[in-house]
């Protein structure tokens, strides 16, 4: 039974507490670019709120900053740069072979 109980008591060990990712002096816009360009994934999606450690009215504030950015043009709704770049390539390789009939002229 004693072992039992010492598996779930909580350890005493003292741990470092983070820092918010986002402070009370930063202000949550959507022209705060650096700042909202860290809660946003390589593809452009927005991070959960579990990622980025931010209280639920944050992550709100934050969400609504990124959708006004993006409406305004100042961040892309999608950044898949490499599917643009293969698609391109593709597009091309296709067209290049391509034969053209030439018409008949009637007499």
């Amino acid at each position: 039974m004693n072992k039992f109980k010492r598996r779930f008591r909580k350890s005493k060990r003292s741990f470092r507490r983070r820092l918010p990712p986002v402070q009370s002096r930063d202000g949550i816009s959507y022209r705060n670019m650096s700042l909202i360009s860290r809660f946003i994934s390589q593809q452009g999606k927005i991070l959960s709120r579990r990622v980025n450690k931010v209280s639920l009215k944050q992550q709100r504030l934050i969400t609504i900053a990124i959708k006004q950015a993006r409406i305004l043009s100042l961040i892309p709704f999608l950044n898949n740069e490499k599917l643009v770049k293969m698609k391109r390539a593709e597009s091309t390789d296709r067209t290049k072979n391509f034969r053209t009939r030439k018409k008949k002229k009637k007499k």
